[in-house]
């Protein structure tokens, strides 16, 4: 594996959110040599097509390789493509916390090993340590690990990416099948966290109906949502993506809309990929933890006086306090003058 070290390997099996933001450090690294990507199977397919990615090697952390010899098999993989031909891997990047995943590397004999210097304890495993920007977004502090020297201060960070193909666009296509002069507004009210739900969702579609085509984005466990919005839109007038469409199409999607109203979630990262202005909303969580929209002209709605915030750095099932007001007080007129000063534009 080491004969001709000159590939990176990215290592990535967290949220699909965190998949999207360490895109820009896989553009950067692509700039100097090949770049293969280790994620979970959930979020192998976000990186299908992507023009700064070698290979996506699955990590099935909580199936097939899960244990120590799904480590010890995992480690093996890494030293060979599908093809027979050594893979070459001079540095590792963890663009993670996890130990389970810092190990792998390690036992590949990977030679360099970058990660950040909060990681406990899988610090241990890394030859280089790059200081943790808790002030910054998460994708720059993702960006930030392929310069362990330091010289990211003379830098400009790629944007983060996706790469939808002629399948996903046909896919939206035949969604959208019917022509619509009405600009496209996309609707995300899931999130795996309870309290990141914004509880509005069916009002503010009623409010945009007229001026807007609706579309709901989301998995299948996001259909009764989307049920509960269309039921408030009279004529069958929302379009419903959820469970429809892969995820690579559900960024095309969005790419489409003129606007896309999320909470703090997956989409609102597909968003900052591929550029369309995002109404963010923040209840348990704050975007001073890193994960707020970086696509132009978006805006963030949160209930800034509330004292309890943030109280989780990824949102309980239950608001600790059982009165929810960070979302349930962040009324649906509200929202409706943020999109609709974005339609404006």
């Amino acid at each position: 594996m080491l004969a001709t070290p000159s590939a990176a390997l990215v290592v990535q099996t967290s949220f699909l959110g965190d998949v999207i933001l360490t895109t820009p450090l896989l553009t950067e690294l692509a700039r100097r040599g090949p770049v293969d990507v280790l994620v979970t199977k959930a979020a192998a397919p976000l990186l299908e097509g992507h023009a700064a990615v070698r290979d996506v090697i699955v990590f099935d952390k909580r199936g097939s390789d899960r244990g120590v010899k799904g480590i010890r098999r995992m480690a093996k993989r890494l030293g060979w493509r599908a093809d027979g031909s050594p893979r070459g891997i001079g540095v590792a990047y963890f663009a993670q916390m996890s130990l389970r995943s810092a190990v792998v590397p390690w036992l590949a004999k990977v030679p360099v090993r970058v990660g950040w210097t909060a990681s406990k304890p899988g610090r241990l495993f890394y030859t280089k340590r790059v200081p943790y920007a808790r002030e910054a977004h998460h994708a720059v502090r993702c960006w930030q690990l392929a310069f362990p020297d330091g010289a990211s201060a003379t830098a400009t960070m790629p944007a983060p990416s996706l790469y939808p193909g002629l399948r996903e666009r046909a896919a939206v296509d035949a969604l959208l099948k019917s022509p619509d002069p009405r600009p496209l507004v996309a609707l995300s009210p899931g999130s795996v966290w309870g309290t990141k739900r914004w509880p509005h969702f069916p009002q503010l579609a009623a409010l945009l109906a007229e001026r807007a085509r609706l579309v709901v984005v989301g998995g299948p466990a996001e259909a009764s949502l989307a049920a509960a919005i269309a039921a408030a839109v009279p004529g069958g007038a929302v379009v419903d993506a959820t469970g429809r469409l892969s995820l690579l199409a559900s960024a095309e999607l969005i790419r489409r809309a003129r606007v896309l109203v999320t909470n703090d979630s997956a989409p609102l990262h597909m968003a900052s990929a591929v550029g369309t202005p995002t109404v963010a909303i923040f209840g348990p969580t704050v975007p001073a933890f890193g994960f707020g929209p970086l696509a132009p002209a978006s805006v963030v709605v949160e209930h800034e006086s509330m004292p309890c915030r943030p109280c989780h750095h990824h949102g309980p099932d239950v608001c600790p306090l059982l009165h929810f007001r960070c979302m349930r007080e962040l009324s649906a007129p509200l929202l409706e003058s943020r999109v609709a000063a974005l339609l404006d534009r």
